[in-house]
């Protein structure tokens, strides 16, 4: 909670206070009030000829007093004035006291009234107001949040967006659009409504929208999309249009929808008419409708981003609407590279450092995955007082995103650390010989935050788009060579291998059910997109499919197993020096770094290089 806060927490605190402090003497007024007696005048002189009253006070239009009764207890009166001369001689002669009030003007008797009146207006007020920017206000359900951004603001540029070439080329026409919209209309064409940003989360869809507002320097109008979504049916619909409003008033301009897919999910996936569903439904309707009713030619592009476009409503994704889609995938070993550069200019940097090769190690890394990399290889050098953070500052800020935070103090005994040693040197074994195309990077022994005990840090030589059967066979074999190595040594199995049969089983799933590489089940795919979307996984494995193919299914997920199994064991047989040299060291120095395991993979008189692949026995 920041200052301003507490402030208005603290201010609506003592209106309300005030608003009970008035509250409770105004309903002291109305007891004292309504507890005095009326009576008639011929019954206040009878009571002054008695000598029972007391504390006389005469107005223009009122007398009150005391009545004392005789065993009784003293209550208030009041009777009208009335035209009488010898009234204060009567007092006079029964010693009665009494007091004469100035008679109230016009203004006494307004303003007697008006102040109170004044007060709580003021006080509902400051309530309202208060409430309203804790709440988006009392009063104003309907006003968008939308943070805009005008020129000043908006410095973010193309130049700061890389690795996603053809996305920039594809949204550099919306830009010359912006700054020249008489070019595009001159043979009667027009500019794209909307453009729909999708791709994996951390690629840079926000980054790439606000570069857009900044290279074309007009108006970024910004809002999420749950932000139009509410609890009370109509209130988003009315954000909608106020948004829109917004837009129009500063056109030309950029309207920028962040995850679109919380406000223009398909209606076909679970929408009914009732309760806060019918709200997201009337939402979503203002929303078309309003892109269908503004002027394309007034210079207004809508943005949005998702990294879920399968779940979009169709009716969202039609021409005249979105009518174009740019693709934000991760990117390539060019384009992290190009990212690196970037995000490098925000730190000090050692002259070695070679980006080339932290982009090689980075594969699979999203945008904001390398902006993480950056930032954390500067906090590792600041650790060591370094003056520039250097290449051996990338590669342990790596291990510590990708494997978590060493933890040396945790003590393990010599059984365990034997056993987590020949695991994994199970798995950098069976890399090496069937010369996988991720190669070892490192293996260690030393615990990591991510409840690992060690691991076996590998990195591609290239980018991969299509892997074929015998790769994914390899990969399998890796992911089993830590079991297979248990197995082949210590005789005895562990738990250890837990996450690694769990990788490997998903991998053979895949290879049955979605890939078609079983000649058993044939080119046929059991596991539909749209299963997946609307169904757990399980369901979406066997909600379309016979007992008899699941079962026929699990049997050569089994068989793809076993072999890949029978592989890695094998590969251990043929290199077995290798292994019992490697882990007395790799135990010792707790270690071992990818130059240190060929070093001792060459002086186990082992040759690889140049060494043709094992067949595979399919």
């Amino acid at each position: 909670m920041d200052l301003n806060e507490k402030a208005e927490n603290k201010g609506i605190r003592v209106v309300y206070i005030l608003w009970a402090i008035f509250i409770i003497f105004s309903i002291q007024y109305y007891t004292k009030i309504t507890e005095s007696e009326t009576i008639s005048y011929s019954e206040f002189l009878q009571l002054v000829d008695k000598g029972e009253v007391k504390d006389i006070v005469l107005s223009e239009r009122l007398i009150s007093g005391e009545i004392l009764s005789a065993g009784k207890p003293s209550k208030q009166f009041r009777t009208v004035t009335a035209p009488d001369q010898t009234l204060i001689e009567k007092l006079h002669s029964k010693n009665i006291s009494f007091r004469a009030e100035r008679p109230s003007s016009t203004w006494g008797f307004m303003l007697a009234w008006a102040f109170p009146l004044l007060f709580l207006y003021w006080i509902w007020k400051s309530t309202t107001s208060g409430l309203g920017q804790r709440a988006g206000g009392l009063l104003s359900f309907t006003k968008s949040r939308a943070k805009i951004y005008v020129e000043k603001d908006v410095k973010t540029t193309f130049e700061d967006v890389a690795g996603v070439d053809e996305a920039k080329n594809e949204l550099a026409e919306i830009v010359n659009f912006l700054q020249q919209p008489e070019r595009y209309s001159r043979l009667g064409g027009r500019a794209p409504k909307g453009v729909l940003l999708v791709g994996p989360p951390g690629t840079g869809k926000t980054l790439l929208a606000r570069a857009v507002a900044g290279e074309a320097k007009v108006p970024f109008f910004s809002i999420n999309g749950s932000e139009f979504v509410e609890m009370f049916v109509g209130l988003g619909a009315a954000r909608v249009r106020d948004f829109f409003e917004q837009a129009r008033a500063q056109a030309p301009c950029i309207l920028f929808i962040d995850e679109i897919d919380a406000l223009g999910k398909s209606r076909a996936l679970g929408f009914t008419s009732m309760g806060a569903n019918d709200e997201k439904e009337q939402t979503l309707n203002q929303l078309l409708a309003e892109m269908d009713g503004f002027d394309p030619t007034a210079g207004i592009i809508m943005l949005a981003a998702t990294n879920r476009p399968e779940i979009l409503d169709p009716a969202l994704l039609r021409a005249g609407r979105f009518d174009r889609q740019a693709l934000l995938n991760k990117p390539d070993q060019i384009g992290r590279e190009k990212i690196l550069l970037v995000h490098v200019k925000k730190i000090k940097l050692d002259a070695s450092v070679n980006m080339k090769n932290i982009a090689s190690l980075t594969s699979g890394f999203s945008g904001a995955d390398l902006a993480n990399l950056v930032n954390e290889a500067a906090l590792v050098a600041t650790r060591r007082n370094a003056e520039a953070a250097n290449e051996a500052d990338f590669g342990e800020a790596l291990e510590r995103l990708v494997a978590g935070i060493e933890h040396k103090g945790k003590v393990m005994n010599q059984k365990e650390k034997q056993r987590i040693a020949y695991h994994e040197l199970g798995h950098a074994t069976v890399a090496i010989d069937l010369s996988a195309s991720d190669k070892v990077y490192k293996v260690s022994i030393i615990p990591r935050s991510i409840g690992a005990l060690g691991y076996t840090m590998q990195r591609p030589t290239e980018d991969r788009y299509v892997i074929d059967e015998d790769e994914i066979m390899r990969k399998i074999a890796v992911l089993l060579g830590g079991r297979a190595s248990e197995k082949l040594f210590l005789e005895i199995t562990s738990t250890g291998a837990a996450d690694d049969l769990a990788k490997a089983t998903d991998l053979a799933r895949s290879m049955v059910s979605q890939f078609g590489m079983s000649d058993k089940l044939g080119m046929v795919s059991l596991e539909s997109r749209s299963m997946q979307m609307l169904h757990s996984p399980l369901e979406s494995r066997l909600g379309s499919v016979s007992e008899a193919t699941a079962a026929l299914m699990d049997s050569e997920v089994k068989k793809i197993l076993d072999r890949a199994f029978d592989m890695a064991t094998e590969s251990l047989i043929r290199h077995k020096s290798f292994i019992e040299v490697a882990h007395l060291k790799l135990i010792q120095q707790e270690t071992l770094s990818e130059q240190e395991l060929l070093d001792l993979w060459q002086n186990s008189k082992t040759i690889f290089l140049n060494k043709p692949e094992p067949a595979l026995d399919h």
